[in-house]
Parts: C-alpha cells; sequence; structure tokens
C-alpha cells in the first residue's frame, strides 16, 4: 500500500509539471508596461549591472575595513633546535654547539591600526563615489533597455494596425467586388468594372500578407529581447493605447536633463573620484603613524606559560619615491580633465537630443491631427463614389481610385501615429525618464 500511494503521488507530480510545461507554451499577452517590467528582470544587461552595484558596495566595505582596527587571534605549539655557534658567530667554550629540541607553546592576539593615513581615508571615499557612479551606469543599462523594448513593442503596434487596416480593406474591396459583380449580374454593370474590382481585392490581399508576416517577424524581435521560451508567442494586449496620444510631461526641458540623465551624474561622480584620487596621491608625502603589537602565553608547556608582549608604534616618512608620487598626481588631474572634455559633449549631446525630440514631438502631434482629418474625407470619398457607382452615374475607376486613397490615408495615419508614440518615447529618454513614464 505503501508503494501504491507513492507511485500515486509520483505520477501526481509529473502530470502537475506536465500541465505546467504546456502552460508555459501557451501565448503570452503583454501589455507595453508588461513588456518593459519583464526585460527589466531578465535584461542580462541590466543584471550585470546590478551586479556591478553590488560588487561597489563589497569594495567600499573593504575600504572601509582598511581605516578599522584588525585583531587575530593565534595558538601554536612548536619543538625547536638551535645552533648556537652559527646564531652567535663563534663557538663559546663551556657551552653546547646546539640547544634543544625544545617546545614553545604560545596562545594570544595580534593587532595593528592606523592612527593617521590620509590615503586610506581618501580610499574609502572614492570607493564611495565609486557606488554612485555604478548606481549611474545601472540606470543607464536599464534605460537603454527599457528604450529598446518601448521601440521594439511599438513597432509591433504599429505592425498590428497595419494589419487591423489591411483586414478593413480587403472586407472593403470583397464588398465593393460583390457590388460589382452583381450590378453585371443584373445587366448594369460591365465586365471591366468587375474585374478592376477582382484586381483591387488581390492588391489589398497581397497587402495584408505583407502586414501579417510584418507583424510576426515584429514579434519575433519582441521576444528575443524579452528573453521569452522560443515555443511561446507573444500577443500585444493594448492595442488601443496605439491611437491615443497622450500629453507629454511640462518638465520636459533642458534643465530637466541635465539633473536627470544617468550618464552625466556618471560622470560627475566620476570627477570626484578623480579629484580624490588626485588628492590621495599628494597625500602619499605625509608621514603616516600606526601602531602594532601582540600579546600572548607563552612557555615550554600550557602550564608554564607566562604573558608575553610586544607593543609598537610607527612613524613612516617618504623620502625618495623615484617620481611615483608625481606620476601619479599627473595622471589623476589628466583624468579630471578627460572627464570635463567627456562631460562637455555629453551636455552638448543632451542638448540636441532634447531639442530634437521636442520638435519631432511637436511635428508628430500636427501629423496625427492631418491624418485622422485625412482619413475622414478619404471614407467620404470612398462613400460618395460607391454611390455614384451604384447609381450608374459613373463607372468604378472612382471607385477603385477612393480605394488607394484611403489606403494611403490608413497608411498615413498609422505613421503619423508611430511617429508620435516614438517621438514621447524619444522625449523621455532625453530627459532620462523611460523607466519613470513606463513603469511607474
Amino acid at each position: 500500500m505503501h508503494t501504491i500511494g507513492k507511485n500515486r503521488r509520483v505520477l501526481l507530480l509529473v502530470a502537475l509539471a506536465s500541465a505546467a510545461g504546456a502552460q508555459d507554451t501557451g501565448p503570452l499577452k503583454l501589455t507595453l508596461r508588461d513588456a518593459v517590467g519583464l526585460a527589466l528582470k531578465q535584461n542580462p544587461q541590466v543584471i550585470l549591472g546590478n551586479l556591478g552595484v553590488a560588487m561597489s558596495e563589497q569594495e567600499r566595505l573593504v575600504a572601509r575595513s582598511a581605516l578599522l582596527p584588525q585583531l587575530a587571534g593565534n595558538v601554536s605549539e612548536t619543538d625547536n633546535r638551535v645552533n648556537l655557534q652559527a646564531s652567535l658567530g663563534l663557538p663559546i667554550p663551556g657551552f653546547p654547539q646546539h640547544v634543544g629540541p625544545f617546545q614553545v607553546f604560545q596562545a594570544g592576539a595580534r593587532f595593528n591600526a592606523p592612527v593617521f593615513d590620509l590615503t586610506l581615508w581618501r580610499r574609502y571615499r572614492e570607493a564611495r563615489f565609486g557606488i554612485e557612479a555604478n548606481r549611474a551606469q545601472e540606470t543607464t543599462v536599464r534605460e537603454q533597455a527599457v528604450e529598446l523594448v518601448v521601440s521594439q513593442y511599438l513597432g509591433s503596434q504599429r505592425a498590428a494596425a497595419d494589419v487591423e487596416a489591411g483586414k478593413s480593406r480587403v472586407d472593403l474591396a470583397q464588398a465593393l467586388y460583390d457590388q460589382a459583380a452583381d450590378l453585371q449580374k443584373n445587366g448594369v454593370g460591365t465586365g471591366i468594372d468587375t474585374l478592376r474590382a477582382n484586381v483591387q481585392l488581390q492588391n489589398e490581399k497581397q497587402r495584408l500578407i505583407v502586414a501579417q508576416t510584418e507583424l510576426q517577424t515584429s514579434l519575433f524581435g519582441l521576444a528575443r529581447l524579452l528573453s521569452v521560451d522560443p515555443r511561446r508567442t507573444i500577443e500585444l494586449a493594448d492595442q488601443v493605447s496605439f491611437f491615443e496620444t497622450p500629453p507629454v510631461s511640462a518638465d520636459a526641458t533642458l534643465e530637466r536633463a541635465y539633473t536627470t540623465r544617468p550618464e552625466l551624474r556618471q560622470n560627475l561622480n566620476e570627477q570626484q573620484r578623480a579629484q580624490l584620487e588626485l588628492r590621495s596621491a599628494g597625500d602619499e608625502r605625509l608621514p603616516r603613524v600606526s601602531v602594532m603589537g601582540f600579546w600572548a602565553e607563552q612557555g615550554l608547556e600550557p602550564n608554564s606559560a607566562i604573558p608575553v608582549y610586544q607593543y609598537q608604534a610607527s612613524l613612516d616618512v617618504p623620502l625618495f619615491t623615484g617620481g611615483r608620487i608625481a606620476a601619479q598626481r599627473a595622471e589623476a588631474d589628466l583624468a579630471i580633465r578627460q572627464l570635463k572634455q567627456q562631460e562637455q559633449d555629453l551636455r552638448d549631446r543632451i542638448a540636441l537630443e532634447v531639442k530634437t525630440a521636442l520638435a519631432q514631438l511637436e511635428a508628430a502631434r500636427n501629423e496625427v491631427t492631418v491624418a485622422n482629418l485625412g482619413i475622414d474625407l478619404a471614407r467620404q470619398e470612398v462613400e460618395q463614389a460607391r454611390d455614384r457607382f451604384q447609381a450608374g452615374v459613373a463607372n468604378n475607376i472612382e471607385v477603385i481610385t477612393s480605394q488607394d486613397e484611403l489606403a494611403r490615408a490608413n497608411d498615413n495615419q498609422i505613421a503619423a501615429l508611430y511617429r508620435y508614440n516614438q517621438s514621447r518615447a524619444d522625449v523621455a529618454h532625453a530627459i532620462g525618464q523611460m523607466e519613470a513614464l513606463y513603469v511607474k
């Protein structure tokens, strides 16, 4: 009975595992916010950035430990045999050549502590600035990961919008073809009208196939960015948001970008760290004061051990370093100058990105307004041309022409909406607010 119950449990676990595996291969529906959150959890570069911050934290603790007293315990028992003649450099009449073997037992502690050493203090402060620099680097990596995912997701939304527009155009072309065929059947229309409508229908079907392929390949690219299991398919869960044009935050300014861009904050932290390295190199000319010593119970055996100790204070004064200190100061000064040049380049690039993104956003907003009006007019043109053809006032050349105009208006609207959404993301990237906009 025990074996039967155990087998049942094993079969149940296997069934649950199989069900979980089958569930994992199903479609994965993601909103834009979900996709960004998943990327920030699974992106390898983001993980490396987190590890870099953790390592810099440990480096700070190592630098801090050098400022604190160090204490070590020791217990030893040794066998000794000493050559007196070799130790003294000459034989002594009446004394044996060697002493021992004898045992020495010792148990105690050693310590050392810096009293005055500015270089150790500078290194500790450098490690603290190193943490801030790594945090800024991590933020930069996160912003870049969000930027890639948002751009790919928006591209997938655009491709999905093209598919939906293509389906609508196929349905319209099918209806117009049926209309032309009915008119020809009733002796009102002509064969050339039906032929034109059929050609237009096949063209729209071909466009739909191309749009569907573009959507599939775009979703494949999104899955690659998110490190999703290749067996799973991705479905867009918030296609409606693509057609929205939310306003951009009022603080999208150049001053805001200078404050929040992580690359600039990283550069400023690196400059502060280089300044400390310059001071630390100069501080190596100063004397260093430290104390050390040990205390132990020592004897030929534990029962005969007595306290022994040695305490020592030392003052080290650098007299000649072979030019090392001057070279270190020159190296640190060059690093500061290099970082300042990089800062200026960063500020110029940020200014260009902010101004360009804002200009493109304003243009995209106007394009959306014009495109929405254009698609309304194109739909009216199709309806009027269809009515004229139905009434026999004109052939379906006007209908085919209006279909092409509607297709062009659809493409213009989708392209304008994509540019607006992408420009909005570009503004967020330019001011260092990608994660704040698409995650929080």
